[in-house]
């Protein structure tokens, strides 16, 4: 039902400036979002309730060959390269601000449906275009908080540099005399620093339960550390970010970003304290990538690892629904018209939250929504509409509206990005250590400004077709062995610098976005390469219903694994 809703929304992104390319998207987005919500269910077919949604569409909507564009349709050229750093017209933007022109609906044997959903946008659009007027986009910001700024440029992992970068940190507890002590907490994909309150900021963080005195991260006997991630937009240097060359906000000229960028800039905040190593390297969800790649960067600097619903590897379901949010939030206009370049304009605020409710949708679970929504609509006693009607809708809608000016979009895409290209198989480690030696005298030259469309990556001539049946597929692999065998030899080569790393894993059966045989492939990975200490931890939905949230929500459960392996 949600996905659904979600498809059913879609169909709202510019259609009122009848912009014409835009239904060629949303037909694409919604097949994708189909195609991976019913192939996390092991089928390869499209659901019935779906396609008939998808038929709804117009059919000057879909075109026989969806990857063509035409000039006529599309002002910039038809095979534009993917990564363009073209700078469009930031007042493009605004034209979206107008008023929407609806056409007079004929008399017709019904009443014309009312959609207030659809006001709420154009009435924060036109909100924000008189802000706009004034000054740049909202200031992403948790609060008050420490910022370590690093003068020494960083070689990122694809080729990219940053003469300089910050970021943004917070600490509780105390650091002891031998610096023995710390523990560096890594976040969720759109957290910031503040996972806990300070004096400065005392509103509560994110993981305001699990840290403090007697708490899992005690801070009687821990330092802990947690930073906004390289890309974020809470006080790290990111694509909301001035670049000290043009003096602009670098937008998507921010080159692409890995897990090991981001901790090796963490690496570099640990110089700067003083901190040679880690009792503990803690993250959950994205941050349970990172914990993993600490230790495998350099595992003499971390006692420890805890690794929460993370995984060692990008799996194909995960990447297809960042997808999903990457493309709704692209084919916001405010987006697309200016190539990401939006910050003296309107935000990709619609897009930014249609992203946020497929987001939602991954975040929980199907049986703990039949318990706390059900089927019942927000008010039962009024015809249904095509608006948000469902509780399920209505907590959907929520979530986008709620948080789609509260994060930068560009810094969605590259984080999110960033964990797609997660993998810590030693093929990827090897080309990758063969790439930044390659890329290592960018560190000795000045910057240089690049010519616009320097990337010349496009898009395949002939998409992707099937190659089997799923009949074949699934008679191919023993059952419960397809998710550890296809790569596990290519894995325990990449992780074995963590053979003597005493390392937490847990996950969540429920859990549809890092589903727990994810976790069971850290966990078996480590023990094929060597690792006698490893505590693997699944709960099942006896235990919690709440998906991939049940790292934010399961103090005793989950804080109580953590504290019990830290001791």
């Amino acid at each position: 039902m949600a996905s659904v809703h979600l498809i059913l929304y879609f169909q709202y992104i510019d259609v009122h400036e009848n912009n014409k390319p835009c239904f060629e998207i949303i037909f694409e987005t919604a097949l994708e979002i189909g195609r991976a919500i019913h192939c996390s269910n092991s089928s390869m077919n499209i659901p019935k309730p779906i396609i008939n949604i998808l038929r709804g569409v117009p059919r000057a909507a879909r075109s026989s060959k969806p990857r063509v564009r035409t000039d006529a349709l599309q002002p910039w050229a038809a095979r534009r390269p993917v990564h363009s750093t073209g700078k469009h017209s930031a007042q493009a933007a605004a034209v979206y601000a107008a008023e929407p022109s609806i056409p007079d609906v004929p008399q017709s044997s019904n009443p014309q449906l009312a959609f207030p959903c659809l006001h709420n946008v154009e009435e924060r659009t036109q909100k924000l275009s008189r802000r706009s007027m004034s000054g740049p986009e909202p200031s992403y910001t948790s609060g008050k908080h420490n910022t370590f700024r690093s003068h020494k440029p960083i070689l990122l992992d694809w080729g990219g540099v940053l003469p300089r970068f910050d970021i943004a940190y917070e600490t509780w507890g105390t650091l002891n005399a031998d610096k023995s002590n710390a523990v560096l907490l890594h976040t969720g994909l759109s957290a910031s620093s503040h996972a806990h309150s300070t004096a400065d900021n005392p509103k509560p963080g994110w993981w305001e339960k699990f840290i403090g005195p007697g708490a899992p991260l005690d801070t009687n006997k821990y330092f802990v550390i947690c930073t906004n991630v390289l890309g974020g937009c809470y006080g790290s240097t990111g694509p909301a970010s001035l670049d000290p060359t043009s003096q602009q906000p670098y937008a998507t000229s921010f080159p692409i970003l890995t897990m090991h960028d981001m901790v090796r800039a963490q690496f570099r905040l640990l110089d700067y304290l003083s901190i040679n190593k880690l009792y503990a390297s803690v993250g959950c969800s994205m941050g349970g990538m990172q914990s993993l790649a600490a230790g495998v960067i350099d595992s003499s600097r971390v006692g420890r690892i805890v690794s929460v619903s993370g995984c060692a590897r990008s799996h194909p379901y995960s990447i297809a629904m960042r997808h999903t949010q990457r493309q709704v939030l692209m084919s916001d206009p405010n987006w697309a018209n200016t190539r990401g370049n939006y910050y003296n304009s309107l935000p990709p605020h619609q897009g930014m939250k249609l992203a946020r409710e497929i987001a939602t949708v991954t975040y929980r679970s199907g049986p703990e929504w039949e318990k706390r929504f059900g089927r019942q609509r927000a008010d039962p006693n009024r015809p249904p509409a095509l608006c948000p009607d469902f509780l399920i809708e209505t907590y959907l809608d929520h979530a986008g509206e709620k948080w789609c000016l509260e994060y930068d979009a560009n810094s969605l895409l590259y984080v999110s990005k960033a964990m797609d290209l997660f993998d810590l198989g030693a093929q990827l480690q090897n080309a990758t250590t063969e790439r930044r030696r390659q890329n290592a005298g960018k560190l000795q030259t000045k910057p240089q400004t690049l010519p616009h469309d320097s990337c010349t990556l496009v898009l395949p001539e002939k998409p992707y077709e099937e190659q089997d049946s799923s009949e074949n597929i699934m008679a191919s692999e023993k059952p419960g062995s397809a998710h550890l065998d296809s790569a596990s030899e290519d894995l325990v080569q990449g992780m074995a610098a963590l053979r003597d790393t005493p390392t937490l894993v847990v996950g969540v059966a429920s859990d549809i976005l890092f589903p727990a045989f994810q976790q069971r492939e850290i966990a078996e990975t480590l023990r094929k390469a060597g690792n006698r200490v490893v505590t693997h931890v699944e709960f099942g939905e006896d235990r919690s219903l709440f998906g991939h949230d049940t790292f934010l929500l399961d103090l005793e459960g989950v804080g109580g694994e953590i504290k019990k392996f830290l001791g």
